[in-house]
């Protein structure tokens, strides 16, 4: 069986994130998109329930880069690294080490500190 679920329409997004391995826990997913750090078609989403889909334009804010993906794909489980990176074509433009710099399933959800005028 295919990692790949040609019948899914459209999926969560903190699922997906998941998927994909842009996360490493389901629960860093939901708080990343929680926090406002992705947006969805350019406009920023803060429910981990929005749902997903097939060429949805995603915009991550993840530790020190933005990485700017479409959605090509969805799956039932959570697979290997090869089976996350066919879910999404990859639209950052890099001019080398920043796009990179932050590999897959590598983010952490940092707490906003407001600076107060």
């Amino acid at each position: 069986m295919s990692p790949l679920a040609p019948d899914l329409t459209r999926q969560r997004i903190d699922k997906w994130l998941w998927h994909a391995r842009m996360v490493r826990t389901r629960s860093d997913a939901a708080a990343l998109v929680e926090a406002g750090y992705v947006r969805l078609n350019g406009k920023r989403i803060t429910a981990a329930g929005q749902p997903v889909r097939l060429g949805d334009v995603l915009t991550l804010a993840l530790d020190r880069a933005v990485r700017v993906v479409q959605v090509c794909g969805f799956c039932e489980r959570r697979g290997g690294a090869s089976a996350g990176r066919a879910l999404y074509r990859e639209m950052t433009e890099s001019s080398g080490a920043e796009a990179s710099s932050v590999p897959a399933d590598s983010a952490r959800v940092q707490p906003v500190k407001s600076v107060a005028s």
